[in-house]
């Protein structure tokens, strides 16, 4: 199985500007030229990130801070999504023990005029194929024009084989399972992607 890790073997590197941790998982130099998947964790204030290539969407997994994104500030805290679009400056002002899922997204459409979206997860969750559910966060209705993404609910049993015509980045928050890609398996628990 080609994409598959559990995320607590990444080694991971403190930024010297700001003490911010990066975590990589999957990125060009590990085979993936179209996503890089990684966490950012933030103790305090960190530097001005802009990315004038690459879209970008965030979630928090734990913690909470506030940031500055696009020149306005926003308050994060778990299960808030952000969609931060390319050449867009954001900042962590504030941060205790604030744990970002991200998603660049490289070579991405262009953004329909939005620099960013903050999004968070409340509200009716819509329903997929066997019984999972789900939330949007990061879409094109608030910008995000080259991915979507939400937090999906999997009911306990084996979903029915399926395939995507797209990429799929997957991050496992909560629960354990199996993922099941052409004849092979792998163990899922939280921090799996």
């Amino acid at each position: 199985m080609q994409y598959w890790l559990d995320s607590s073997t990444a080694a991971s590197e403190t930024s010297p500007a700001d003490g911010a941790e990066t975590t990589t998982f999957f990125c060009a130099e590990r085979g993936c030229a179209e996503f890089d998947q990684r966490t950012l964790r933030f103790t305090g204030p960190s530097a001005e990130r802009r990315d004038a290539e690459s879209d970008e969407v965030l979630y928090v997994l734990a913690g909470h801070g506030v940031a500055t994104i696009g020149g306005e500030s926003h308050d994060l805290a778990a299960g808030t999504g952000v969609f931060v679009a390319r050449g867009t400056p954001w900042r962590v002002d504030d941060a205790a023990g604030l744990n970002l899922l991200s998603v660049l997204v490289r070579d991405p459409l262009p953004a329909n005029g939005t620099t960013h979206s903050v999004v968070h997860v409340e509200g009716e969750r819509g329903g997929a194929t066997a019984g999972r559910e789900f939330r949007l966060l990061a879409t094109p209705e608030v910008g995000c024009s080259s991915v979507t993404q939400f937090v999906g609910y999997i009911p306990v049993g084996r979903a029915p084989d399926h395939f995507h015509k797209y990429d799929e980045v997957v991050y496992v928050l909560d629960g354990t399972g199996e993922l099941h890609i052409a004849g092979e398996s792998r163990p899922l628990r939280p921090g799996s992607c």
